[in-house]
């Protein structure tokens, strides 16, 4: 005769266990508690990738707008440094907010999304150009950007400072605040960055300067416009076609 197992309630507990649990109330309630703790677990994430980027972009502005200031006694030798500078500055809060995980990701852009960017570009700069470029464009071009090559200039219009502006404002200040605020605190941006290199034909010349100002804040008006319609990389497209209409082409002339 075999000599009974000793008593082992750990075992026995096991087992009980795992017969309650080959019942199907007792499958659907261990999902759901599996289920609630997995989306538990995902919301501690979330909050925990949250506060890592979480951070003002107001204060990437303040800063890179201050930079901007300050660097303005450096005028008129180091025109190209202190726009590198500021635009750097603006593009490197966005690098850093899209690395922490507080800007929106770039999904997969649409050919028909980068055809609306270029044609409003196209509807907003041919009129000025046509109409105003020997009075208004050419001469605040010469004056926006002294001293630089046609080839300096065309790479800070076509990547430098789009790529910062993007970022900055339809990318990341954009998805916080209204696209009409974003539009004036662009406007207020390229005042701030501009107007101390061209401020002898600002003050000499108030009725040019109210052209340029309107002219400005329609075009970053109509960037946060197209960011909202056809996606961020439209709106990029948009400012390098404008920026190469209103402000290249009268430059060469």
């Amino acid at each position: 005769m075999m000599p009974e197992a000793p008593f082992d309630p750990l075992k026995d507990a096991r087992d009980r266990s795992s017969q309650l649990l080959e019942t199907p109330e007792a499958r659907e309630s261990a999902d759901d508690s599996e289920a609630t703790a997995r989306s538990d677990n995902g919301r501690a994430i979330a909050r925990r990738t949250q506060y890592r980027g979480a951070g003002d972009p107001l204060f990437g502005f303040i800063i890179a707008a201050a930079l901007s200031i300050g660097l303005t006694p450096l005028l008129p030798d180091s025109v190209e440094l202190r726009y590198t500078l500021a635009w750097g500055a603006l593009a490197g809060v966005s690098v850093l907010s899209w690395l922490l995980g507080s800007m929106e990701r770039i999904g997969q852009e649409r050919p028909d999304n980068l055809g609306w960017g270029i044609l409003y570009a196209v509807m907003l700069g041919i009129p000025f150009l046509v109409f105003l470029s020997q009075i208004v464009l050419a001469p605040a071009a010469d004056r926006l950007f002294p001293g630089m090559s046609s080839g300096s200039l065309l790479a800070f219009l076509v990547f430098v400072m789009p790529i910062a502006e993007t970022l900055f404002f339809r990318g990341l200040l954009q998805g916080q605040l209204a696209f009409w605020l974003v539009g004036l605190l662009a406007t207020l941006w390229n005042i701030v960055l501009f107007f101390p290199v061209m401020w002898g034909s600002v003050a000499n010349r108030p009725a040019v300067t109210a052209v340029i100002v309107i002219l400005l804040l329609m075009m970053n008006l109509l960037y946060v416009y197209v960011r909202k319609r056809n996606g961020l990389a439209a709106a990029w497209v948009c400012q390098i076609v404008a920026n190469l209409i209103i402000l290249y082409i009268p430059f060469l002339q």
